[in-house]
């Protein structure tokens, strides 16, 4: 599936690997960095979703999403990214990505907006999904030159799903992010807390970047 990321926010929270190693499905091992496992809250937009030689239409290619994950490394030791949830405002995409690529996708009312140099993220889930919300406003600064961390945060080319007893994985192209630091306005949430992860502590990491070209590869069961 080829996709472009749109205003998309990065908010990190340092956890005690302990707390979250346990929420991590077999065979996966939870990745750190500097002794902390890290859980991150994205929210973006996606727009020109379509899969190889098909264009993109003008309504199923375009919606907001979040999604809640942390680093991982599979059998083979490769580095990947473990969701915990992806909140989709449509609805076929959540039944599409659920179905084929066996993520956990959540359907969500949800808005993304840009005002006065702030972007406003807002989701609340329906009903069949749970419950759960994000109320986030940031306001993007100046460009950031990526370091071991933020490559750690933001350069993985591998995503991981189960289902059952069974392991997949699907590689995510992309060059690298375009980082931009950024000022949290409001940030009200309880979509990580709904998961059974722990309330996070202190003020998140926070990196922006306006728009990436991405591609996501076909899945295929690890054996």
């Amino acid at each position: 599936m080829y996709q472009r990321w749109l205003r998309l926010t990065f908010l990190h929270w340092r956890y005690d690997p302990e707390r979250i190693e346990p929420l991590i499905p077999p065979p996966l091992k939870l990745d750190t960095y500097d002794g902390a496992a890290w859980v991150g809250l994205v929210p973006f937009e996606i727009v020109e979703l379509r899969p190889p030689l098909v264009p993109a239409l003008p309504w199923i290619s375009r919606f907001p999403e979040t999604n809640v994950r942390t680093y991982v490394r599979g059998p083979d030791g490769q580095r990947g990214v473990w969701f915990f949830t992806l909140e989709a405002e449509r609805l076929i995409a959540v039944l599409a990505a659920r179905t084929f690529y066996h993520l956990p996708y959540r359907w969500a009312a949800m808005k993304v907006a840009q005002r006065d140099g702030v972007v406003y993220y807002t989701s609340k889930r329906h009903r069949p999904f749970g419950h759960a919300r994000t109320d986030i406003a940031v306001e993007p600064g100046t460009s950031v030159t990526a370091g071991q961390l933020e490559n750690f945060l933001t350069a993985q080319f591998r995503l991981y799903a189960v289902r059952g007893r069974r392991l997949y994985t699907a590689p995510i192209e992309h060059d690298p992010w375009p980082l931009q630091s950024a000022e949290v306005r409001r940030l009200e949430q309880d979509v990580i807390e709904r998961l059974g992860l722990p309330t996070p502590e202190g003020r998140p990491l926070v990196h922006y970047s306006a728009d990436l070209q991405v591609k996501i590869g076909n899945i295929k069961e690890v054996r």
